[in-house]
């Protein structure tokens, strides 16, 4: 009888694990039909999506664009209003039903481009009206277009995010199995983000921020890697905050991208957990190589020229660890303050270690026993205590 080698096992091993986490995190395509506003009284917020992708446009047009790839990137805008019963860190969605604006995220209007020059026309006007500010959203694996969009909406509502939001997304499937599938998307798309980039440091912005989460920190890291090859990895001074939130890269790709990429004016900001469970298993699928968003060295991250926030004993809505960066209420807040000021957390010891104080204690309300957000700087670490 023979023996399984031990590499079948550990793709067996994968094959289970994946399976458990699709039973968890497994998820239909849902239309985004537009719906009136309710009155004012209902409704939190009203915010402007613009969007730049590579779906391929969708056979019906209420799912807008699908997870097949485009051989070309394609621009839209959204409106969605918030209700004003939105808990922070929450998405409330009406799935499979018609959205009661007074209750659920909406979509209000639907905008589709033919060519760019109308895309670049409105994004101009909208980033001159919000102070020469814009935020790129680039969503990670296992994420439909629809929910692409209601997270922008969650994070610059909840963030209370001034400038222009533009979400980037790419040509992921929606579905737990594909993950290779969606790795591949990501390569592909990297060109496309890189032109979104660039058309946001041509369109007036001052100050250009970006939020990466999972496997679009590996797309983001790889737009910034071409930029920097053609000596334009600032963007003309125009790249301000660059938040990886969970990043499943593997270690080495990382250290290659940050060496190539050089040390970034305003350190990079990584978000990581230990107890990311989806992370465990990219990282077994990969060979059980360590990803960013799981790494256990924060002082060897700091020294490629980032800022590590460990968020292992935070809690978060995510039953897999994955998503606390946006789902943690006071964390989205912490997310918000950083991203308006000036200055990055390094910049300056007493002021970052006060900021991050302040939030940690805010934070701490909302955990039932100790707990703690560790920040590794290129230069000093803080430690947080959080809850009693």
């Amino acid at each position: 009888m023979n023996t399984p080698r031990p590499t079948l096992a550990r793709h067996l091993l994968c094959l289970l694990l994946v399976f458990n986490l699709a039973a968890c995190a497994g998820r239909d395509a849902f239309p985004l039909v537009p719906v009136a506003e309710a009155g004012d009284a209902a409704i939190a917020a009203k915010h402007q999506i613009f969007v730049a992708t590579t779906r391929a446009p969708a056979e019906d047009p209420s799912f807008v664009f699908t997870g097949t790839r485009a051989d070309h990137i394609s621009f839209a805008r959204i409106g969605m209003t918030v209700p004003a019963t939105h808990e922070l860190g929450s998405v409330e969605r009406a799935l499979g039903k018609k959205p009661d604006p007074s209750r659920y995220f909406t979509p209000t209007d639907v905008s589709l481009y033919k060519k760019e020059n109308g895309f670049r026309n409105d994004l101009n006007a909208d980033i001159r009206r919000n102070g020469g500010r814009a935020l790129v959203f680039i969503h990670g694996y296992n994420t439909s277009f629809d929910e692409a969009v209601y997270r922008t909406t969650q994070i610059v509502h909840d963030s209370n995010y001034a400038g222009t939001p533009v979400l980037f997304t790419w040509a992921s499937a929606g579905r737990t199995l594909d993950y290779v599938y969606d790795s591949n998307s990501a390569t592909v798309a990297r060109d496309a983000l890189e032109q979104t980039l660039r058309l946001l440091q041509k369109s007036g912005a001052s100050r250009i921020d970006i939020i990466a989460h999972s496997m679009g920190t590996w797309l983001a890291m790889e737009a910034l890697r071409q930029l920097a090859i053609t000596d334009d990895g600032t963007l003309g001074n125009k790249l301000s905050d660059v938040i990886l939130a969970s990043p499943d890269i593997d270690i080495d790709v990382f250290r290659s991208q940050m060496r190539r990429y050089g040390q970034p004016q305003k350190p990079f900001l990584v978000l990581l957990s230990r107890d990311d469970r989806a992370l465990q298993v990219s990282g077994l699928i990969a060979g059980n190589r360590p990803r960013v968003g799981g790494y256990t060295d924060e002082a060897a991250l700091a020294e490629l020229g980032v800022v590590v926030a460990d968020l292992t004993e935070v809690q978060s809505a995510d039953r897999l660890n994955h998503a606390k960066f946006a789902d943690n209420p006071l964390l989205i807040q912490m997310l918000g303050e950083q991203l308006s000021q000036d200055r990055g957390l390094a910049d300056d010891s007493d002021r970052a270690a006060g900021r991050v104080q302040t939030f940690g204690s805010a934070l701490g309300q909302t955990v039932a026993s100790a707990a703690q957000i560790v920040v590794t700087t290129p230069g000093e670490v803080f430690n947080v205590v959080l809850g009693n």
